[in-house]
């Protein structure tokens, strides 16, 4: 397996549109000994009281959030077009009833939070700000088709702390 290098936020390359909504990422939280991933095809990549950041939106039930909401860090992997499969089995399925490693043959690693030898590039990112989404502040009406069971998402806004890419 490719060896990891780590390089500036700046240097990052690829299209955060097709990064992140088209070729999906994994979202990680947790210890060594426990952790857990989610599957994210919403979020964002900017900069933010003059720090490269990562924003990403978590529902209140997916159990990732649990790790995510009890730490300082959490990870983003991003693997490219050729993990969907992977990628779509995190997603489906909660890391409460199965173990999501075998059944993505991921291999974990660890540096501030987990993240996957598989990937191509991950982002360390440390939590910043945490709300809650509220009714009253979603503006357009048709976003709320998004949310028929009202289980808005919390955004969080964390600083990239370490770029690793193969």
């Amino acid at each position: 397996m490719a060896e990891f290098k780590e390089i500036l936020a700046t240097e990052l390359e690829g299209n955060p549109f097709k990064l992140i909504g088209g070729d999906w990422l994994l979202i990680a939280a947790g210890t060594k000994e426990k952790f857990n991933m989610m599957t994210a095809s919403w979020g964002g990549l900017g900069v933010m009281w003059n720090r490269n950041v990562a924003f990403i939106v978590v529902r209140p039930t997916r159990f990732t959030k649990e790790f995510i909401d009890a730490g300082t860090h959490f990870s983003l992997s991003l693997f490219g077009g050729d993990f969907k499969k992977e990628l779509t089995f995190c997603g489906r399925n909660s890391g409460r009833d199965v173990d999501k490693l075998a059944g993505t043959g991921f291999t974990a690693a660890f540096d501030k939070a987990p993240y996957f030898e598989e990937a191509r590039a991950v982002l360390i990112c440390k939590k910043l700000f945490a709300q809650p989404y509220e009714e009253a502040s979603i503006l357009e009406p048709a976003v709320f088709k998004e949310y028929p069971l009202k289980d808005y998402h919390t955004l969080y806004i964390a600083e990239i702390e370490k770029v690793l890419v193969k």
